[in-house]
């Protein structure tokens, strides 16, 4: 990373460095000659498991540093940054108001956790949420001040030019990790749901000149969408640090893999998260990392990894949202 590069404060709340893993077996049933490692953000803590907490390590920062008392932030109903988000919360004493798109409130899973934190939840249906979220959020904003509260809210999966911080210094766990392993060019794959940890690995390997292509498989919207969102955040983090040099590669992301919708998984989804779990130990989720895993193997199979050898999956958790579907993960273990 450049020298007049420094990352803004953070609090530190995830358990660093995760591990980072050869798939042995996987790499033999999938591989095609070819490495799969995978970067255990799953294991960056227990309930503030996976990649939200290190984008929230620099929103308590600024938090802290502006008198912040409450956050605000958004998400479908299983959204695994609201449930880190209310732990942060309760850590830090803090009050918590999330505002989860869908129709019913599930018991099980995610939001059980963000009950259990104490959170206050306003669920909103689909239609009104994706018309309405600005003003959901500054409503909510505007009564916490009225109730004498100092709010901050933070956007969907915490990805701006705030949150994407926690994945331009995960981008230099990777390389250090690659380095003790003797990898020098490689791929990393990751889920991309907000955009926000694909912008962050994106500018991290940019800063470092990293021989590593960053690979986002989108769980939702489309290609187009995320390459704008990777830019756009990357330019928010500029206003936040002028010194930033100019993003010298364009945003990678394939959109082929996001199925019947977002936190919707088909049967193939459900058949590779039992396959895996069983041949490693490594347990994904539907709605994020199975369908990144998923895409991944594609990719292989189809020769469109083929110029590195070895090829890196940021597990970025979920495994609380897989309980809500074990229903489709019972069918398959009871055969």
């Amino acid at each position: 990373m450049p020298s007049n590069v420094i990352l803004p404060e953070r609090v530190e709340l995830a358990r660093r460095a995760t591990p980072f893993q050869l798939l042995t077996r996987a790499s033999e049933r999938w591989g095609r000659g070819q490495r799969i490692w995978v970067k255990r953000d799953d294991l960056t803590g227990t309930t503030l498991t996976g990649n939200k907490v290190r984008k929230l390590e620099y929103f308590v920062a600024h938090a802290q540093a502006n008198g912040i008392d409450s956050l605000i932030t958004c998400g479908g109903a299983q959204s695994n940054h609201a449930r880190a988000t209310a732990a942060v919360c309760a850590q830090q004493g803090w009050h918590c108001e999330l505002i989860l798109r869908g129709a019913t409130l599930e018991a099980s899973g995610n939001t059980f956790l963000d009950r259990l934190f104490g959170a206050t939840i306003q669920l909103v249906p689909e239609p009104v949420y994706r018309r309405q979220l600005d003003q959901l959020l500054e409503r909510c904003a505007d009564k916490l001040r009225g109730e004498g509260r100092k709010p901050l809210v933070i956007p969907t999966g915490g990805s701006n030019g705030i949150g994407i911080w926690g994945y331009v210094s995960a981008a230099q766990e990777i390389l250090d990790d690659m380095s003790a392993e003797h990898i020098e060019h490689a791929y990393v794959i990751t889920a991309t749901g907000s955009g926000g940890t694909q912008a962050g690995l994106t500018l991290g390997m940019d800063l470092a000149s990293a021989a590593v292509e960053v690979i986002g498989i989108a769980v939702c919207d489309n290609s187009g969408w995320f390459n704008r969102k990777v830019l756009h955040d990357v330019a928010e983090a500029r206003q936040w640090m002028p010194e930033l040099p100019e993003l010298t590669r364009q945003p990678i992301t394939f959109d082929d893999y996001v199925g019947p919708g977002y936190g919707v998984a088909g049967p193939e989804i459900y058949a590779l998260i039992a396959e895996l779990a069983s041949l490693e130990g490594l347990v994904l989720d539907p709605v994020y990392t199975a369908k990144a895993f998923y895409g991944m193997l594609d990719l292989i199979k189809n020769g469109a990894l083929a110029a590195h050898k070895d090829i890196v999956f940021v597990h970025t958790g979920g495994i609380f949202g897989l309980f809500p579907h074990h229903e489709h993960m019972d069918a398959l273990l009871d055969r």
